[in-house]
């Protein structure tokens, strides 16, 4: 147990104990949403439509879409995302689905909220590119739908950054996936696994992998306080082929925020929820298959090496945890007309 509990950041004020470890529970039907931004249909149609549209980039190639893509996993399937001019960034994309229910955002846990997380990319130069928030809203006042939107969504017609990045959080917080044949088993249908997923979840159990990857998301932030990154030593153990393979130590993780020593090689808990359709993994995207994520997990976090049928079974639970994808329809953009509000 002192192993597993050294995985898991000081920092975090969260300890696990094997009781909670080994509490499975079912992903809720909606997600959390904070008192100063209740999700609402009109600012969720805002939020929807500002997602998709590439226009709030500097070259007007780049949505949060184009990263975390809701007609697929979340991601964008590349192991560095891609940003503007071809640019691409260190990490890979973490999945949208179900980030309503982390504590912090990023790998690093650098923001809060989601509503914090929705203006980052927009003034990173690799992401979205452009130079500043005012900018990005100069251009999303010019668009004159969105003018109707943003005054039905907030009741007024400031169409601030602030309003933007609520109604993209909020659009967000749609985007979850109860009901998967694990959460149908934990409610009690005992036929919605098969055995070897049962296998699967019952060593997942034994092993010490709920230590970190516990909760209704898989992601050890169940409860936790808003703001409060719950965060992972990866690797833990050093002494092994796969950390030189996959190249997994080089990344400062939550050192590069905080500028301390501590905190080298500290990241966020990824939720497990739909796994098995966001390869490839882990914070470089360096490994391609659920079945090698597994094996490398294994021995760099509890120093266990897994045979083959343990892999198998590991690999049959979490393909259990990918939930039913809400509908998504791709939405009408505000035109321009006669003019561009890229090219200037």
């Amino acid at each position: 147990m002192k192993q597993l509990l050294a995985m898991i950041s000081v920092s975090t004020l969260v300890v696990f104990t094997s009781a909670h470890a080994t509490s499975w529970q079912a992903l809720p039907d909606k997600a959390p949403a904070p008192a100063n931004n209740p999700t609402t249909a009109a600012k969720v149609e805002l939020g929807k439509t500002l997602y998709f549209d590439p226009r709030i980039s500097s070259t007007g190639t780049v949505s949060c879409n184009s990263c975390h893509n809701v007609m697929e996993g979340g991601d964008d399937s590349r192991p560095n995302s891609m940003g503007v001019n071809g640019q691409t960034g260190g990490r890979g994309a973490p999945t949208v689905w179900n980030a309503a229910f982390y504590s912090t955002q990023f790998w690093d846990g650098r923001a809060n909220t989601l509503e914090d997380q929705a203006k980052g990319p927009m003034t990173n130069p690799i992401e979205m590119g452009m130079k500043n928030h005012d900018l990005v809203m100069q251009r999303v006042r010019s668009m004159d739908g969105y003018k109707t939107m943003f005054k039905t969504a907030f009741g007024d017609s400031k169409m601030t950054i602030d309003q933007a990045a609520m109604a993209i959080a909020a659009y967000e917080r749609t985007l979850i996936t109860p009901d998967s044949a694990y959460d149908r088993y934990v409610k009690g249908d005992k036929k919605a696994l098969t055995s070897q997923q049962v296998k699967g979840m019952n060593l997942f159990a034994e092993l010490g992998c709920t230590s970190c990857h516990s909760g209704p998301a898989f992601n050890g932030q169940a409860g936790v306080k808003l703001g409060t990154p719950v965060l992972m030593k990866f690797p833990t153990f050093t002494d092994n082929s796969y950390v030189k393979k996959y190249d997994l130590a080089s990344d400062k993780g939550r050192e590069n925020v905080t500028g301390k020593a501590d905190d080298n090689n500290l990241f966020r808990t990824p939720t497990l929820r739909n796994i098995a359709v966001t390869a490839p993994y882990f914070h470089n995207g360096k490994v391609v298959t659920l079945d090698e994520a597994v094996k490398v997990m294994a021995k760099t976090q509890l120093n266990i090496d897994l045979n083959a049928s343990q892999a198998k079974n590991l690999v049959a639970f979490l393909e259990s945890l990918t939930g039913p994808f809400p509908q998504q329809t791709m939405p009408r953009l505000p035109v321009t007309s006669g003019k561009s509000v890229v090219v200037e």
